[in-house]
């Protein structure tokens, strides 16, 4: 930042100018733009508790803010004059304006005292001076008190004198002398007269009383009287004794000492002794107001002869005024990323002290970031002294002192409460570097998994934290099928319910990403691991269950204790103990016949087998999984205890097979009596079509034709009816015994099969009917007969 100080410039006013008067074109005349008034924020700074100007920046005029007396303002300095300084920001300037203040003529010559009494002897020569009490005129220059005139009288002559400060004082000489036996009083009247336009004047009456002679008056024994005076002495202070003697003796030798002419600013801040005319402080003294002190000092005997001698008192400084510290310009907020050296703020610091006194250093704490700068007199900048980070410290208490050189010295500080605004410097950063969660399987969609947390130590919207999952997938679909996550809250929910059996674990990335600009970003990676539950029943897998067939398992009747029958084989899809099965009988035709292996599932017999064992065995076997609740499973092992086929088989075709409900019949009813609905409305409408149809025919060929019809190649054969388009020949095997068919079964592997349907025996017995027909020699009726049987066949 450059500092330009342009130069100044001086106005001349008058006095009392009413509030919002023009003093004069302050862009004009320093040759400033509207525009450049308006941008650099122009503003007057005085460091007084009144303003008595305005800068209007919009026209650059300044104006009369507040009634200005000049009396006030300077009392009888002249000439009278105030400063200030106006400022302008980026960069800097600073011009110092002076405003003279012309003094107008609104106050009149005022005597302290409208009639004044002397005393004066007979004996008086003529040159006999008498002190006159002088008028006060607070205006000054040609304004100011200018003569005195006394009322024409043969005994007395007025004379004016001028003291070297330029204020005048008057004596009344005798000029012939009186007689008090022929006029022993005395009327006059002093006028005091200045020189304005019009002019103004103020009178006093002098009453004056001849006494007998006193023909001796006092003398002063020094004409000047010179002292010194600390400012702020206590009161009583001695400053200076005057003498003053008589050559009369009694009482026109006995003399008293009076402060003559005192101005009304001296007449509260010094007294003297009448008797011993020792001159003391009797209030305040402030250097700052007055630098200097000039009385006179009258002594008068008893017999009214006076005489006067001038004291001049110099005010001696001391260091009783702190610095004074005005703030410029201050900016908080300030961003952290802020360079070293960034202007902060501007103050000034006055002291209205002179000398040592009043020359002010100041000084910033040195443990903040932080240091002052002095540019230009009285003026200092707050800047940046390092680098910034809102994370650390996000806001400052910064305490400038301003310490003056006086002996103590005094100070004043002032704070400023500096924040630090933020910016995008620190990504989120999760409390974990991985996340594993465990999921039971069969989980209701929509249910909470977990809760990731990313912290951002930035504020407000850089500090803002929302949560994505990045683009994965798993077995060809992504992601998002699986699970989601909330962007605010980082809640991660099911999408839908997992299978441990198809998905065991499931990882993927959830990246944070924070709202600042542009926006940083972390990532994460979650394991989620799914646990299983007993959801699935143990599967047999042989023996194979059939509705349509029974399979059988045989045992011969010379089986030892301990033969292996067969063996239950069954699997769980569960994991863990929720696959751990075990094998019970439940149920038995004879349960002291056989067992079960509870681990392995083998059938295996617990005894010899008999002879009176019953043929048909039938088993019910238990499968429980170890889940807890445990599922389990049953299957139906049928065990034909004979020695050979033929036997088995006499047995089991009078087997009754239990019937297997199934649940959803109704179902399948409803649904086969829709289609044949459908079916019969569509046989409808296509049967009505064709009559339609035909009868068009009809209508449009009146000829009758004669039908010839036409019979397809194997129309005998088939009867005109059936849906075979050709004869088929079967082939029969009947067993030894009328009654039975015979079946060839094959044997597989070290157990016997026996697969068998309860329908079998009645489709032997229509075969073997049907098959003496055929037998039978071919007449006409038996050929017909014949193949209506190889049709059905």
């Amino acid at each position: 930042m450059c500092y330009i100080v342009n130069g100044q410039i001086r106005y001349s006013i008058p006095e009392e100018m009413k509030k919002g008067s023009l003093i004069g074109n302050v862009a004009q005349d320093l040759g400033l733009d509207l525009t450049r008034l308006r941008s650099g924020r122009a503003r007057i700074v005085t460091g007084e508790s009144v303003q008595y100007t305005e800068l209007n920046t919009d026209k650059g005029i300044l104006v009369v803010n507040e009634r200005i007396d000049r009396e006030q303002l300077c009392g009888d300095v002249t000439p009278c004059s105030f400063s200030f300084e106006m400022i302008l920001e980026n960069p800097m300037e600073l011009h110092h304006i002076t405003i003279e203040v012309l003094d107008v003529n609104d106050h009149p010559p005022v005597f302290k005292k409208t009639d004044v009494s002397l005393e004066i002897l007979e004996s008086a020569n003529s040159g006999a001076r008498f002190m006159l009490a002088n008028a006060e005129d607070p205006d000054v220059g040609v304004n100011g008190l200018q003569n005195y005139i006394l009322t024409s009288h043969d005994n007395f002559v007025l004379k004016q004198h001028v003291n070297p400060d330029g204020s005048k004082y008057i004596e009344m000489v005798l000029k012939k002398s009186l007689d008090r036996e022929e006029q022993p009083r005395l009327s006059l009247q002093l006028i005091a007269v200045d020189g304005g336009t019009p002019p103004r004047s103020g009178t006093v009456n002098i009453d004056i009383t001849v006494l007998d002679a006193n023909d001796n008056a006092p003398v002063f024994n020094q004409s000047v009287y010179r002292a010194t005076v600390m400012e702020n002495a206590p009161k009583g202070t001695k400053i200076v004794n005057v003498n003053a003697t008589d050559a009369d003796s009694g009482p026109y030798g006995y003399i008293t000492y009076s402060l003559a002419n005192l101005k009304s600013n001296l007449a509260d801040l010094l007294s003297i002794d009448s008797t011993s005319g020792l001159l003391s402080v009797s209030g305040a003294i402030d250097f700052e107001k007055d630098k200097k002190y000039e009385l006179r000092i009258e002594a008068k005997d008893q017999g009214g002869l006076t005489d006067s001698s001038k004291v001049i008192i110099d005010v001696i400084d001391a260091n009783d005024n702190a610095p004074v510290i005005n703030v410029m310009s201050f900016t908080s907020p300030v961003s952290e990323d802020s360079a070293p050296g960034t202007t902060i703020g501007i103050i000034n610091v006055k002291d209205i002290d002179s000398g040592d006194n009043g020359q002010v250093s100041c000084i910033v704490d040195r443990n903040s970031p932080f240091k002052i700068k002095s540019n230009l007199r009285n003026y200092y900048t707050l800047v940046t002294d390092s680098a910034l980070d809102r994370e650390t410290v996000s806001d400052y208490n910064i305490t400038v002192v301003a310490t003056d050189s006086g002996s103590p010295p005094l100070s004043s500080h002032i704070t400023f409460q500096l924040k630090v605004s933020d910016v995008n410097d620190n990504a989120p950063v999760f409390k974990q570097l991985f996340y594993n969660e465990f999921i039971n399987e069969n989980n209701a969609p929509g249910v909470s998994v977990l809760t990731v947390r990313a912290n951002d130590l930035d504020d407000n919207q850089n500090a803002r934290v929302s949560y994505i999952l990045e683009d994965s997938s798993i077995n060809g679909s992504p992601i998002s099928g699986y699970v989601s996550i909330n962007t605010q809250s980082g809640v991660i929910h099911a999408v839908r319910s997992f299978d441990y059996e198809q998905i065991k674990q499931l990882s993927f990335v959830v990246k944070a990403q924070d709202g600042g600009s542009p926006p940083l970003c972390n990532n994460v990676t979650i394991n989620i691991l799914i646990q299983d539950q007993n959801d699935n029943a143990p599967q047999v897998l042989y023996p194979v269950q059939s509705g349509s067939s029974l399979v059988a398992e045989m045992v011969p009747r010379s089986a030892d204790m301990g033969y292996l029958v067969t063996k239950v084989v069954a699997v769980d899809v569960d994991s863990g103990q929720n696959a751990w099965l075990s094998y019970k009988l439940q149920k038995a035709t004879d349960r002291a016949l056989f067992e079960v292996g509870l681990q392995n599932g083998e059938i295996r017999t617990i005894r010899q087998v008999t002879d009176k064992d019953v043929v048909k065995q039938r088993l019910t076997v238990i499968v429980e999984d170890n889940g807890q609740p445990s599922r389990s499973a049953t299957v139906n092992v049928n065990v034909a205890v004979a020695d050979g086929f033929p036997e088995v088989l006499s047995e089991f075709i009078d087997f009754t097979h239990e019937k297997e409900y199934n649940d959803n019949i109704t179902f399948y009813l409803v649904l086969a009596l829709a289609v044949v609905s459908f079916l019969f409305i569509m046989c409808l409408v296509l049967i009505i079509s064709v009559k339609i149809y035909r009868w068009r025919q009809a209508r449009l060929y009146q000829a009758s034709l004669p039908v010839i019809p036409y019979y397809p190649p194997r129309y005998s054969d088939t009867l005109g009816s059936g849906t075979l388009p050709h004869v088929y020949n079967y082939d029969v095997c009947r067993t030894t015994d009328s009654r039975q068919s015979d079946c060839k079964f094959g044997r597989i592997g070290s157990q016997n099969i026996l697969i068998m349907d309860p329908s079998f025996t009645g489709t032997m017995q229509r075969i073997q009917s049907e098959k003496s027909i055929l037998d039978e020699p071919d007449s006409p009726l038996e050929v017909s007969q014949r193949r209506s049987l190889k049709y059905k066949q």
